[in-house]
């Protein structure tokens, strides 16, 4: 009998040991809270503008469009660039992260036009 406890044991620390030696990293998952309420600070509605004679053929027609700002959206006027101007392109789908704290708004990516061309501003928390 003490023979047969003694085989158990061995087997059963055996087996801890190859467990053990098994593991390489341990996760831990944070599941999103269901009933977080996420506020999301959208841009307006673009504003219509009324495209004036363009200053040079040569010349391309960047439209308006809203940025983030501080703290609010502002709206930067269409103007005429000097030169070709790709098209703003698509707006670009981003996931929303867990809220850094109970406060915290989204406000959504956007493209903002700097210099000659479209840069992508990513969406993020502010509080």
């Amino acid at each position: 009998m003490q023979f047969i406890k003694q085989a158990s044991l061995i087997i059963c620390i055996a087996t801890v040991a190859a467990c053990a030696t098994t593991v390489k990293e341990r996760v831990i998952v944070h599941d999103r809270p269901e009933t977080q309420h996420v506020v999301i600070k959208h841009a307006p509605a673009p504003i219509v503008e009324v495209i004036p004679t363009a200053p040079a053929v040569s010349a391309t027609w960047v439209p308006g469009h809203w940025v983030w700002f501080n703290t609010k959206w502002e709206w930067v006027p269409g103007h005429w660039h000097h030169s070709h101007v790709r098209t703003m392109p698509p707006t670009i789908v981003e996931q929303i992260t867990v809220a850094p704290a109970p406060h915290a708004y989204w406000v959504p990516g956007h493209w903002k036009f700097e210099g000659s061309d479209w840069v992508w501003i990513k969406g993020r928390w502010y509080y």
